[in-house]
C-alpha cells in the first residue's frame, strides 16, 4: 500500500491556496513539501500541522491506495 495526497491538492485548489501558502501556514520544511509532492510517507507531526492549518482531519488530505 502507498499513500497519495491528491485530496490535499484539491483542498488547496478549492481554497485558492498555493503550495507555498500551505508551507507557510503549516510551518513545513522544504523537505516535507518534497515528500508530499512525491507521495512519500510523512510524519504524523507533519500531518497534524497540515490539518491544524487547514482545519481538517487526516483522511481529508490523504488516502492509502493499492499498488
Amino acid at each position: 500500500m502507498s499513500v497519495t495526497y491528491t485530496k490535499l491538492w484539491h483542498i488547496l485548489i478549492d481554497r485558492g491556496m498555493k503550495k507555498k501558502d500551505l508551507k507557510e501556514a503549516a510551518g513545513l520544511t522544504g523537505h516535507a513539501m518534497m515528500k508530499l509532492r512525491t507521495n512519500q510517507d510523512i510524519t504524523t507531526e507533519t500531518i497534524g500541522k497540515i490539518c491544524k492549518a487547514l482545519g481538517c482531519q487526516a483522511d481529508d488530505i490523504m488516502e492509502f491506495v493499492e499498488e
